[in-house]
């Protein structure tokens, strides 16, 4: 900053012949440049100013002289006692707007950003809404499989009591009063009966491994009674090869299948399945007595027709054989397709034939755990030694044995096909020529 000193009397003078006179000259010039007359007081005016000149300029940066002879000297002081700064802000211009064209572009890359962004946003939301719907999924999937797993272990609990016996505890609820929650209060309602349920245990024919369930349509007649009451009782492979010193106590000279009922051994099938249908009464266990005193005798030659067959070694006899069998397994055909007097006392029935599922109706009997566990050995064994199947126009049969494939109680308590072949190795005989 640049402050000034008074240094003579008279500064508005000199300073104004210093910005006046070449204004002045200027003028003169300009007229003169018009006229006809020589320009002598032009020359005597720069001569004049030429020599005042000399004077007003000794040091162009520091000293001035005028006509009074003060001078004037720019010091850096201020002239007053306080210097007083100013400072000047230039901002900058302001941005013109951009062209229409540029505008409308960035409008649209801003809407097309903005539209983008926000069907980003959507896809983000969307794909957070399925990830939230596929973890929703799996949860459900893992309760539905947790409840199917507590239902499966509701219906049986297989134990390994003795590796020598292989015994095996079956607990079972009905479907009827099986719910897919599964709390701890219904799991403590579900233990409680129990407790006072009677003690079962079931001793069947083992396997060829000594182990597994063997063949024997009476143990599994049995097995699938015990399973269809839904009552807890313990199932145990019996081996006739090195049968335990303490089954011959408990049943000297019995084969398998024979019953313990709270201590109680018994011995006889028939009076067996008797005793658990009256001992496991409703309302606690289901009815299984079938309903129609036929249902309990359909098919039962069937069997008695099966051995004749399979042992017969006379190649003459056996068209007669086979004959007679299929005659059998048609009056248990006609039977099934036959309507039930239930069936015929329904209000709008006008079919000719039963579509029932088992031989009493839509449900399981003691009729069926003694006739199926028959018919299945049947079946496995006049394929493997006779090379014969059940005729494809026993669509009753068919239908009857496709539904008792269908149920557990049936599956779980067959023996493998191998068991039924090896069982009948040395009956079935070889035709001969």
């Amino acid at each position: 900053m640049v402050s000034v000193r008074r240094g003579g009397t008279n500064m508005l003078g000199s300073l104004s012949k210093v910005l006046v006179l070449p204004l002045i000259r200027r003028a003169l010039l300009a007229l003169l440049s018009h006229s006809t007359r020589p320009p002598t007081v032009l020359l005597l005016l720069n001569h004049r100013m030429a020599s005042k000149q000399e004077n007003f300029y000794e040091n162009a940066d520091v000293t001035y002289e005028n006509q009074s002879s003060g001078v004037y000297e720019l010091v850096q002081e201020s002239m007053y006692e306080e210097a007083v700064e100013y400072h000047t802000t230039i901002s900058d211009p302001p941005a013109l707007p951009p062209p229409l064209e540029d505008r409308r572009r960035s409008s649209s890359s801003s809407s097309s950003s903005s539209s983008s962004s926000s069907s980003s946003s959507h896809a983000e939301e969307k794909k957070g809404s399925d990830e939230e719907e596929e973890r929703e999924k799996k949860k459900q999937e893992v309760k539905e499989e947790r409840e199917e797993e507590q239902e499966r272990e509701e219906k049986v609990k297989v134990v390994q009591t003795r590796p020598s016996e292989n015994q095996v505890d079956l607990s079972r609820r009905s479907s009827s009063s099986s719910s897919s929650s599964s709390s701890a209060s219904e799991k403590e309602e579900v233990k409680k009966p129990e407790q006072d349920e009677p003690k079962v245990s079931l001793y069947v024919k083992a396997g060829s491994d000594g182990e597994s369930i063997g063949n024997c349509p009476f143990s599994q007649r049995l097995f699938m009674v015990l399973w269809l009451k839904g009552v807890v009782f313990n199932v145990t492979t019996v081996d006739l090869k090195r049968k335990p010193a303490d089954l011959h106590n408990l049943a000297p000279g019995t084969h398998p299948p024979f019953l313990t009922f709270q201590g109680e051994v018994l011995t006889d099938t028939n009076k067996i399945e008797e005793y658990l249908e009256a001992m496991l009464a409703p309302p606690r266990y289901p009815k299984l007595s079938a309903k129609n005193r036929e249902s309990n005798t359909a098919g039962n030659d069937i069997f008695a027709k099966f051995s004749a067959y399979v042992k017969n070694t006379r190649a003459d006899k056996n068209r007669a054989l086979e004959k007679s069998l299929n005659r059998a397994l048609a009056q248990l055909d006609e039977y099934l397709t036959s309507p039930l007097p239930e069936e015929q006392q329904q209000q709008g029935w006008n079919q000719h034939e039963s579509n029932r599922k088992y031989l009493d109706g839509d449900q399981l009997t003691l009729a069926d755990c003694n006739l199926l566990p028959k018919l299945h050995v049947v079946k496995v064994v006049a394929k493997k030694y006779r090379n014969y199947e059940f005729p494809p126009e026993f669509r009753g049969l068919w239908r009857y044995l496709g539904n008792a494939y269908a149920r557990d109680e049936f599956i779980n308590t067959s023996p493998a096909d191998v068991e039924i072949e090896l069982a009948y190795r040395d009956v079935a005989k070889r035709l001969g020529k």
